[in-house]
């Protein structure tokens, strides 16, 4: 099992989560975390940090978030590794909780 980063990072980018990762398995693109599958060690920590509340248990993603499995581990192939808090994206809080962002995804 892994954790996946749901549509609810997209346009937020909160990275609380990243400190406390203790194998390094996030990657950082443009307005979106995602979560190595490979990499993750099902530890947890990170999901508690998370302000949007965008992490969740693969075995727990709901069906409308499916995808987002796929999609971690695809884009965790080509982004690079984030292990530091940064400031969120300057209208992360707009777009906290909003649905539909998909669309939004820089790659």
């Amino acid at each position: 099992m892994t954790f996946v980063v749901t549509e609810n990072c997209i346009r937020c980018k909160y990275t609380d989560c990243v400190e406390v990762c203790p194998v390094d398995c996030f990657h950082e693109g443009p307005n979106f975390l995602v979560i190595d599958p490979v990499g993750c060690i099902d530890c947890s920590l990170c999901v508690p940090e998370c302000p949007a509340d965008a992490i969740v248990a693969e075995d727990q993603l709901p069906p409308d978030q499916a995808h987002f499995l796929e999609l971690n581990a695809e884009l965790a192939k080509v982004w690079p590794v984030i292990s530091e808090t940064r400031t969120p994206l300057v209208e992360a809080d707009h777009w906290v909780d909003r649905s539909e962002k998909l669309q939004y995804l820089e790659r």
